[in-house]
């Protein structure tokens, strides 16, 4: 009888080619009816593999239980599992009668064993086509993954092309597969449900009936979530699980060294101890990227940077987790260990905890893991024992070589200090507050090793000098280590971070913002963005108009409305009001808030004003509020405040745990829990500050974390300009690009400028050199005296041309903080080997911090002088700011510095008072003046005006301002409807407003010609 072929486009026709690609590639067919109901695994499949990989055991066994050693076997078995759940029996075994069994043998990180080698071919992984898996119903399983008998992954299989796709799936396995069966409980069998139709992949580890929660396990699709098309058109988008994922030998590494149990202790409301277990699978980018990284740097050896741009909600601590066991027990093509440790530098306790937990259950030993928690004694004794894996943090290094000194001499031995050559992997957990400064130099010489030093002898032979070793040793340390990989994760990078861990400014790997906005990882905070203006107007309440020096008299009126009792307070009205009315309820009723303030006495202002506005209105809304240090009233003489006091005895190391109990909603806080602050409960962010470029980015996505009652965010800003956020938000959001490079050559420049300064002569450097880089052993208190003589002499200097003047005194020390920051950067680069900078660069660095600190010039007071006339705060825009829109910004090298001399005007303070009321406050019939400013920005970047400025009186150039200005006008009119009607409409206004624009933007591409 001829068999009826599928028709081409049903399901059964993708389950027939989805089977049959995993049968091309190293699985066998097991069928339905070899399936035990009962005990849910294939038992002949089970007893085949032990039989055959471990025949000794198996005899011992026989001898005891004869005929019936099968079903003990199996008995015991099946109890281990249910114990012990089926990853760890596959990973360690099971007891049978004082007997070890394997049901599963994983690959060695090494060839060398002959014996492993064959045990790990002899794994026998299977593919069952419509498993039936109950004994209350004959329901199937479209395919059921199993390992040596042990089912570990099930996949529902839909077809769009028949009309059902992956939602069905899903529902299917949410409706119709019961968590109760042997085969669905959770950690007892199967460990990953995969629901799959022709375009995409979800995949769940835990069946829960209705409750369950699918997760999407796609490749990403052009920065975005889903799959791309098969490029070379010979397959399904979603053909890669097969194809890779599910491919035999990944799927034996999944279950080797990728899957675990993650386990976390959590306080409910009411305080108590609540333990939540999850089964972890990698999700797609996770998986991608560590294999990625570890085949480059098995292929390439130590040496080499990776940078890994991954968004917040990309699963990082994981991804860290999984990436530090593979690199520590990673063997090259000749099966030599690649790396001797693996250093994950983090301030992070919870990666501490979860790294430990996690490589545990892959290596079932302790000791891998050591945490550096005591002092740099403790690291120096883990770098020298080559501990697998160290975790630290970044700040211990610089004291590694006295601790290293100091072990040597209590063993009896010499010691130098310096580590024997070996090779390290470095796993930085945020390259921004990892990559620059002197510590991070520092990790490169104590890792370097006396590789380092043998190559600052081939430096020092090069340029011919002799007894400069620790001279050279600091300029080789600048650079790249031959034995020192560094692996950088990041989800914000700057453009140094691209330059230095990147290639070619490139990401080794990248999860996008987009995509985890799109899968569902993180929120997006932009998409309820309300701003408010505030229009004000300042009068002159005394009889005297004295002169004032005008920046710092405007950052002083400033000052004033910002802390001036009536705009704390209708602010606060406006937040407390909206967080009762419409926040309060929002995630279950346990939504929080977060108030960003502009400085440390505006916090304690606005506690002090939340609390007593809600007192008055009897809310159920308590705040705390979070800030460094002790603040000094401004208006009461010796009164001052401090954040443990202000909260009622809270102390600083509880604040967060506090912060997340039902008790408190509100959180205000000044330059404190802006970045690395997890709370999945914050809903609203009041923003009463200045944010731009990656600051807003990581203040704003406090917001951003999921929970399972949390359907959106909400953002009031008093302060900035959506379009500014949008533009910071943007070149984020798709992945960051590196853009212009600096120009070495600036750095000698600068070097040439200040030589010529005559704060410094040429010999002070080398005198202070002479003395800095004297060996180690060597060095004496009268160096430190030596060196801190000859800082004096160009202090000296310094401070009297402050005295004379003072604003050359401040290009002249931005010229000397530009000269460090530049060679600090570039010589991570380049490796440059000029021993003239290097001595530079570390005598700039200690003569910078012996400079008399900036003067601020002289401030003032307005309390008396200025009073408020006008008040009122509007709201002028609410919506999402889409990022859909426009092109991200790429992100520059450091731009030239120090080069002009800025002089402060005096002007009197009546006349300023009238700038700032023009500027910000009810010119205009009290339009936003940021529109304007928006407008005068717009021109300035235009070439062709600024040539017109540099060539043309200000009376020509308005009129060749006037014919941009409409434009901009034209480009912007749905930003302020109002203001654009009346410009194009009201000849008058729109005389009043292109003269007023013209005239700002001339002095402003004037002053910066010149």
């Amino acid at each position: 009888m001829t068999q009826v072929k599928p028709a081409r486009h049903t399901e059964e026709a993708f389950e027939i080619v989805v089977a049959g690609v995993l049968l091309a590639n190293g699985y066998a067919s097991i069928t339905s009816e070899k399936f035990d109901r009962a005990s849910a695994i294939f038992p002949n499949a089970v007893l085949d593999f032990i039989r055959t990989t471990q025949p000794k055991e198996w005899k011992a066994l026989e001898a005891l239980h004869g005929e019936r050693t099968g079903a003990q076997v199996l008995a015991d078995l099946v109890k281990w599992i249910d114990a012990n759940g089926s990853l760890a029996t596959l990973r360690h075994g099971f007891k049978c009668y004082g007997k070890t069994l394997r049901v599963a043998t994983f690959k060695a990180a090494h060839d060398l064993n002959a014996e492993l080698e064959a045990r790990y071919a002899a794994n026998v992984v299977s593919v069952t086509r419509q498993l039936r898996y109950s004994l209350s119903n004959d329901n199937e399983l479209d395919l059921v993954l199993s390992v040596n008998g042990i089912p570990v992954i099930s996949v529902e299989l839909k077809n769009a092309m028949t009309g059902s796709t992956v939602e069905d799936a899903i529902r299917q396995y949410r409706r119709d597969r019961d968590p109760r069966e042997p085969i669905f409980e959770f950690k007892r069998r199967i460990l990953a449900h995969f629901a799959v139709d022709t375009d995409a992949v979800f995949m769940t580890t835990r069946l829960a009936g209705p409750a369950t929660h699918f997760l999407p396990f796609n490749r990403g699709n052009d920065g975005g979530a889903g799959n791309p098309p098969d490029p070379k058109g010979r397959s399904y988008r979603t053909a890669y699980l097969w194809e890779e994922v599910l491919q035999r030998d990944s799927l034996l590494d999944l279950l080797a060294r990728f899957i675990h149990l993650q386990v976390e202790e959590k306080r409910d409301d009411a305080g108590r101890k609540v333990k939540k277990e999850t089964l972890i699978f990698p999700r797609y980018h996770q998986l991608e990227a560590v294999r990625d990284l570890v085949a480059r740097a098995k292929s390439e050896g130590p040496g080499h940077n990776y940078l890994i741009e991954h968004s917040a909600g990309s699963g990082k601590s994981n991804t860290i987790g999984w990436l530090t066991h593979r690199l520590a027990s990673l063997h090259d093509s000749a099966n030599d260990r690649v790396f001797d440790s693996v250093i994950v530098i983090t301030d992070r306790v919870v990666l501490d905890k979860q790294l430990q937990n996690t490589i545990y259950q892959f290596e079932h030993k302790h000791g891998v893991v050591q945490k550096i928690d005591d002092n740099s004694r403790q690291l120096a004794e883990a770098l020298e024992s080559s501990v697998p894996i160290i975790i630290t943090t970044l700040q211990k290094f610089p004291f590694v070589s006295r601790q290293l000194i100091r072990l040597a001499e209590e063993r009896g031995d010499d010691g130098d200090g310096v580590l024997k050559t070996r090779n390290f992997a470095v796993i930085i957990d945020e390259a921004h507050s990892s990559q620059g400064g002197e510590a991070a130099t520092d990790l490169k010489e104590v890792l370097g090793g006396q590789r380092l030093r043998e190559e600052a002898q081939g430096y020092m032979a090069e340029n011919d000098s002799v007894g400069e070793d620790e001279l050279f040793r600091s300029m080789a340390k600048r650079g790249r280590q031959a034995n020192i990989s560094f692996f950088a994760f990041t989800a914000t990078p700057k453009h140094k971070t691209l330059a230095v861990f990147g290639n070619g400014g490139k990401p080794a790997h990248r999860y996008t913002m987009r995509q985890a906005i799109e899968e569902g990882f993180i929120l997006d905070v932009l998409k309820h963005y309300t701003t408010y203006a505030t229009y004000f107007r300042l009068l002159k309440a005394s009889d005297d108009d004295p002169n004032v020096v005008r920046k710092m008299a405007a950052l002083a009126l400033a000052r004033f409305l910002k802390l001036h009792p009536h705009n704390i307070a209708q602010k606060t009205e406006v937040m407390v009001e909206h967080f009762h009315a419409a926040t309060q309820h929002k995630v279950g009723g346990r939504a929080k808030a977060m108030v960003v303030t502009g400085s440390r006495l505006e916090a304690v202002r606005y506690k002090q004003s939340f609390d007593a506005y809600i007192k008055a209105k009897g809310y159920a809304i308590k705040s705390l509020v979070a800030f460094s240090g002790s603040v000094a009233d401004d208006k009461l003489h010796d009164v001052t405040y401090t954040e443990e006091a202000m909260n009622l005895g809270v102390r600083e190391k509880e604040l967060p745990d506090v912060f997340a109990t039902s008790e408190y909603q509100v959180l205000l806080v000044a330059e404190k829990y802006q970045t690395g602050f997890d709370q999945p409960l914050l809903h609203t962010m009041y923003v009463d500050r200045r944010l731009s470029g990656i600051q807003a980015v990581q203040t704003l996505s406090r917001l951003n974390r999921t929970h399972p009652f949390k359907e959106d965010t909400f953002i009031l800003d008093f302060v900035n300009d959506r379009t500014e956020i949008q533009e910071a938000f943007k070149t984020y959001y798709e992945g960051a690009e590196i853009g212009e490079e600096v120009d070495p050559s600036r750095m000698y420049q600068i070097k040439g400028e200040l030589d010529s300064s005559g704060i410094y002569a040429l010999s002070d450097i080398d005198f202070f050199s002479e003395a800095y880089f004297k060996p180690k052993l060597k060095q004496s208190p009268a160096d430190h005296q030596k060196m801190n003589a000859i800082i004096d002499r160009p202090v000296s200097n310094f401070s009297d041309l402050a005295k004379t003047d003072p604003a050359e005194a401040e290009v002249l020390r931005g010229k000397i903080l530009a000269f460090g920051s530049l060679y600090s950067f570039l010589s991570q680069i380049i490796p440059y080997q000029d021993s003239d900078l290097e001595k530079l660069y570390v005598f700039l660095r200690h003569l910078a911090a012996k400079l008399p600190k900036k003067g601020g010039g002289p401030s003032y007071q307005f309390d008396d002088e200025v009073r408020l006339d006008y008040y009122r705060l509007q709201k002028v825009s609410e919506g999402s700011i889409s990022l859909s829109e426009g092109t991200a910004n790429k992100l520059d090298g450091p731009s030239s510095v120090g080069s002009k001399v800025a002089r402060e005007e005096e002007v009197p303070l009546s006349r300023l008072i009238d700038v700032v009321n023009d500027r910000f406050g009810t010119d205009f019939n009290n339009a936003d003046q940021l529109f304007f400013d928006q407008i005068v920005e717009a021109a300035m970047a235009d070439a062709n005006l600024r040539q017109a400025a540099i060539a043309n009186p200000g009376e020509k150039f308005e009129l060749l301002f006037k014919n941009l200005l409409e434009a901009l006008f034209v480009e912007r009119m749905d930003q302020n409807e109002e203001i654009f009607a009346r410009f194009m409409n009201d000849k008058a206004f729109q005389g009043l407003v292109t003269n007023w624009l013209a005239t700002e933007a001339y002095a402003k591409l004037r002053r910066s010609h010149e």
